[in-house]
C-alpha cells in the first residue's frame, strides 16, 4: 500500500534532482509524470547538452534511464537525489546533419484517440509546464490581423540527411519563392525537434533569416515540445500550437494558425491545426520534380481570407486549392 501511495505521490508532486557534470552540480526540477527524454531536456536547458548525446548514471536505477520513453514515476527516485551525466555539448563538436536524430516511423492516431490525447488532464499539465518554462523570442515583431504559418525544417523545407558541398543544394525548390509570396498574409514561425543552434545554422546557410523579401517572427527548438503517451503507439514527442497561442494570445489562436510538418505526430495536441507535408528526399534527384511549396502557396493565399481554420480539412488541401484555382478562372 505505501509503494502505490508512493508513486501516486511521486506522479503529482515535484522533484528536485542534483544532475552532476563537468565538475559541477545543477539542480532539475520534474515531475513524475515526465518522462526520461522529458528530464534530458530539463537537463540541457542548463548545460547546453543536447538530450541524444546525455548518458545519465545512477547505480540503483541502471538502464531504465537510457530508455527515454519510462516515466519517471516508475523509477525509485526521490527529491534531491544525485546521478551524473556524460556528455558534450554542440560547442565542443562538429555540427553535422547525419548526427541529427531522424524519426522515420510515423503513424497515424486514430481520431478518438487523439481527442484522448489532447483533452487528457496530464498533458494540458505538462503544457502549462512548458508555457512558463520555454519563453518565445521574438526574431521580428508580431504583426496584427496576420494568420500564423508554423513550419518543420527536415524533410519540409530541406533535405537533411542527403550530402552536398553546398546547403543551398539540398534546399526544397521554391522555398524562398513561398516564403515571400505568404509573407503578405502570414507570420512565420520555424519549429523543428533539433537544437536551436540547429536551426539557426541552417537557415542562415538557407538564406532564410536574412531574406529582404519576409521576416521570420520566431524561431522554436526540441525544449519547446512535450511528450504525451499513446495506447497503440506509447510515448513520443509533439509540438502543441497551445505554447504560442498561450503566450501571443493577442496575435494568433487555433483559428488563425496553420503548420506544415512530415511528421503527423507532431500535430497530435492540435489536429485540426497540422498539414501533412510531403517529405523532400534524395534532393539531388527530386530538385527539378517537387512543386510541393508551388502547390501550397495557393492553399495558403487562398484559405487566408478566412475567419476559422479549424473549419477546414488540411487533409483534402489538394482538392480545396484546385477548386479555387478553377473557380478564379471563371470568374
Amino acid at each position: 500500500m505505501a509503494s502505490t501511495a508512493s508513486t501516486s505521490s511521486l506522479s503529482e508532486e515535484e522533484l528536485m534532482l542534483i544532475v552532476k557534470w563537468s565538475g559541477k552540480e545543477y539542480t532539475v526540477r520534474v515531475c513524475g509524470d515526465d518522462t526520461v527524454g522529458e528530464l534530458k531536456r530539463r537537463i540541457c536547458e542548463l548545460t547546453n547538452v543536447l538530450p541524444i548525446r546525455q548518458k545519465l548514471l545512477y547505480p540503483k536505477v541502471g538502464s531504465k534511464l537510457a530508455d527515454d520513453s519510462n516515466f519517471l514515476s516508475q523509477l525509485p527516485l526521490k527529491s534531491s537525489l544525485k546521478m551524473t551525466m556524460i556528455g558534450t555539448t554542440e560547442d565542443d563538436i562538429i555540427i553535422d546533419q547525419v548526427d541529427m536524430p531522424e524519426i522515420v516511423d510515423d503513424f497515424e492516431i486514430g481520431q478518438e484517440e487523439a481527442v484522448d490525447i489532447k483533452d487528457k488532464e496530464v498533458n494540458k499539465q505538462k503544457l502549462r509546464r512548458r508555457i512558463s518554462q520555454f519563453k518565445i523570442e521574438l526574431q521580428n515583431p508580431c504583426r496584427a490581423g496576420k494568420k500564423l504559418l508554423v513550419l518543420d525544417i527536415d524533410y519540409t523545407l530541406f533535405d537533411h540527411r542527403s550530402t552536398a558541398e553546398n546547403p543551398l543544394e539540398l534546399m526544397r525548390p521554391y522555398l524562398h519563392e513561398f516564403l515571400t509570396s505568404v509573407y503578405s498574409e502570414y507570420d512565420i514561425m520555424i519549429w523543428s525537434a533539433t537544437s536551436m543552434k540547429w536551426i539557426d545554422l541552417k537557415m542562415r546557410q538557407l538564406g532564410v533569416l536574412d531574406n529582404p523579401n519576409y521576416k521570420v517572427t520566431a524561431l522554436l527548438d526540441h525544449l519547446a515540445m512535450i511528450t504525451v503517451q499513446s495506447t497503440s503507439r506509447g510515448v513520443f514527442d509533439c509540438k502543441p500550437l497551445g505554447l504560442i497561442w498561450a503566450q501571443l494570445p493577442e496575435f494568433y489562436n487555433s483559428k488563425n494558425t496553420i503548420m506544415f510538418d512530415d511528421l503527423r505526430r507532431n500535430f497530435v495536441m492540435n489536429p485540426q491545426n497540422g498539414l501533412t507535408i510531403k517529405p523532400f528526399r534524395t534532393a539531388h534527384s527530386n530538385r527539378d520534380s517537387d512543386q510541393e511549396l508551388v502547390k501550397l502557396t495557393q492553399y495558403l493565399l487562398a484559405i487566408a481570407e478566412l475567419d476559422d481554420f479549424t473549419t477546414l480539412n488540411h487533409g483534402k488541401w489538394e482538392f480545396f486549392s484546385e477548386e479555387n484555382t478553377k473557380r478564379r478562372r471563371h470568374t
